[in-house]
């Protein structure tokens, strides 16, 4: 190896994602420098309760371990201070943006997008596992950051850790997709599981939201919004089709009839929220709606905590891939992914 090239990183939004992606490059750090010849550095972290910034370097481990605790970046020793996560992208000196604040699609993707942004425009790079700013604004922000000469990725907005968007982007190149079809929200699988195995509605909400895997506002999931959203960014990615939210014919779970996800279970079955686009006449129609997926289909395989995809081609076949998730991590390893992408190509 002639060399190692350093890369500076920033990370916003250090939540659930976040303090996982801080264990990720403390511990692959090795693997990364001796594979790829990367020394990925964290010089800067911001959070709803502050900033902390440090040309030096950070450790990452610190800054995960002080979340964990319930605190803020804003307490890390000697360096912590109050300001927002645009004052970080506005003062810090960095290559690399990890930009994962909670989804915002009622509030215009903010902060997210407004530090996206502000990153691309000073010529960094951004990987992001937020589908907001994606689904929003997916047209201004690609040119922007073709404008500056930079990247962006958003591997991780589709279905966690699965690169669905990588295999339909770029390794489906040269083919027609007819059709794809998805399932890639883990959450309201889970329920029509439960469903299927006799619990009622209000039970198997409970159980979901005891495991974590159900917010306290469950209409995200349950109302088709998150299946709808990564519908849109596969279909301007993948198919390059500009596609709005407005665009999906979007169907949830709430109505579904239990004895009905059951009965599909008993002939070997199983319900899913599917998220699909259908090449008509030159044009895809989207649609989100809760359907029974017949054994042999390539998507009923998926377990309690799996994901899918599967892409009809004309030159390719049919070509299916699957995720179980059993915990967030794959979720969060998806900037790592994104980061390798950005600089081996």
């Amino acid at each position: 190896m002639v060399g190692v090239l350093e890369v500076r990183i920033l990370f916003v939004g250090v939540g659930n994602l976040g303090r996982r992606f801080c264990h990720i490059i403390a511990e692959k750090a090795p693997v990364i420098r001796r594979e790829y010849g990367l020394r990925l550095v964290l010089v800067g972290a911001a959070d709803s309760g502050g900033i902390v910034y440090a040309p030096g370097g950070l450790d990452p481990l610190l800054v995960a371990e002080l979340k964990e605790q319930g605190g803020s970046v804003r307490d890390y020793p000697h360096l912590g201070r109050m300001g927002t996560a645009l004052d970080l992208v506005r003062e810090a000196e960095a290559d690399l943006l990890c930009e994962a604040t909670p989804v915002n699609l009622l509030d215009g993707a903010e902060p997210g997008l407004s530090v996206i942004r502000k990153a691309l425009w000073r010529g960094m790079h951004v990987v992001t596992p937020n589908k907001g700013p994606v689904v929003l604004a997916y047209h201004e922000i690609m040119e922007l950051a073709r404008e500056r000469g930079v990247e962006l990725r958003f591997d991780g907005t589709v279905a966690g850790g699965l690169p669905a968007l990588y295999i339909g982007a770029r390794d489906l190149r040269g083919a027609e997709i007819h059709r794809v079809e998805a399932v890639p929200n883990l959450v309201t699988g889970y329920i029509l599981d439960l469903l299927a195995e006799g619990l009622p509605w209000e039970e198997a909400l409970a159980r979901a939201r005891e495991e974590g895997a159900l917010e306290a506002d469950p209409s995200f999931d349950l109302d088709g919004w998150d299946a709808a959203a990564k519908l849109v960014i596969l279909a301007n990615f993948v198919l390059g089709h500009p596609a709005r939210l407005e665009d999906v014919d979007r169907t949830g779970i709430r109505e579904i009839d239990p004895g009905e996800v059951r009965r599909a279970r008993e002939r070997g079955g199983l319900f899913r929220l599917v998220a699909r686009a259908e090449r008509r006449d030159g044009e895809y129609r989207l649609t989100v709606r809760p359907e029974e997926i017949p054994a042999g289909h390539p998507l009923s395989l998926l377990g309690r905590k799996g994901m899918g995809v599967v892409y009809y081609t004309d030159i390719y076949g049919t070509i299916s891939a699957a995720i179980r998730e059993e915990d967030p991590t794959p979720s969060a390893a998806t900037m790592l992914r994104d980061i390798l992408d950005i600089y081996l190509g």
